[in-house]
């Protein structure tokens, strides 16, 4: 079992903040399902969730995933459909916790994202040598202006900042997610 078969990967759309800090819940993006769950697929991780209380957003993706993995889309592009097989949808954070740890028989080390160092840092190798070891993970990834205080509440640890090495640091999640999984599993 390669190490990706450890590793789930959540885009939280609640609870994160706005500019302005305030919590909300952000809407769901075809792009976002798309592209993360294609790079998830080429790194080998198990699942992709999407987490959102909203019944609309919750519809729009069952409706885009129903397309593709029972419609027509499917059967015009395979790869694609392969892909989307990753994808879940979940209420909340503390459901997810718990369907992780009944699959995998031991909770999920919580491993949240930032564009800020938030301090408790995991080293991407140290986390790596957990997948290898076959250690059940799960990272956190925000949208809007990132994950909630009440999100950040409860993971175990942080990976540090994506840095370009200049003083911008704003990057599409998907970019991220893309870049933390090659930095995770990668074949070198």
């Amino acid at each position: 079992m390669s190490a990706g078969k450890w590793l789930e990967v959540a885009l939280v759309h609640y609870p994160v903040n706005n500019r302005r800090g305030e919590l909300i819940g952000s809407a769901v993006t075809n792009l976002d399902i798309h592209d993360i769950a294609r790079t998830g697929r080429t790194y080998g991780i198990a699942r992709f969730h999407l987490v959102t209380p909203y019944a609309d957003q919750q519809s729009l993706v069952a409706e885009l995933l129903a397309h593709w993995l029972t419609g027509r889309g499917g059967e015009l592009n395979p790869a694609r459909k392969e892909a989307l097989q990753l994808v879940r949808v979940v209420p909340d954070l503390a459901g997810l916790y718990a369907k992780i740890t009944a699959r995998q028989g031991e909770a999920p080390l919580v491993v949240a994202t930032s564009a800020r160092a938030q301090g408790r840092e995991i080293a991407y190798q140290d986390l790596k040598k957990r997948l290898v070891a076959k250690g059940p993970t799960l990272i956190l990834l925000g949208t809007a202006w990132g994950l909630a205080p009440e999100a950040l509440a409860e993971v175990d640890a942080f990976l540090p900042p994506i840095s370009g090495g200049g003083d911008y640091n704003h990057l599409p999640v998907r970019s991220a997610a893309a870049i933390i999984m090659d930095r995770l599993l990668a074949v070198t």
